[in-house]
């Protein structure tokens, strides 16, 4: 079975009183985007909406797949458990992968070592999936 044709990784922090410079100092990283709760923005079809929570996404390309890329995204943040038992239990913490499909039969695996990266910060998986155009 081919791997899956493109993939888009995030890891994702959200949560009702979330304070983003807070998360950024504690990750010691800027993010690619963030909120807080009520801030208003205009999405891509130019409708303006009111975030529901604060959030602070860091966004990483993945030209060398689903593996490298979770790798590569958590390679830029502490590993401390300490860091990630205190984001976790104030906010839903998760990596958010896009899997993009070309053909109709594409998949992807996980690794030992990332899904153990993953477990190890407290971190649910969430994979969207996107199959090809007709």
């Amino acid at each position: 079975m081919p791997d899956i044709a493109r993939t888009t990784i995030s890891l994702r922090i959200t949560g009702d009183a979330l304070d983003p410079e807070e998360i950024t100092r504690l990750l010691g990283i800027e993010p690619t985007r963030c909120t807080c709760k009520g801030d208003v923005r205009r999405i891509a079809s130019g409708r303006e909406v009111i975030a529901q929570v604060g959030s602070w996404v860091l966004s990483a390309d993945t030209p060398d797949g689903l593996n490298a890329g979770i790798v590569a995204l958590l390679g830029r943040l502490p590993d401390d458990p300490a860091v990630w038992r205190d984001l976790n239990e104030s906010y839903r913490c998760d990596m958010f992968c896009g899997l993009f499909m070309q053909d109709s039969n594409e998949g992807a695996e996980l690794q030992p070592q990332v899904l153990s990266m993953l477990g190890d910060r407290g971190l649910r998986l969430e994979l969207d999936i996107y199959c090809c155009p007709d």
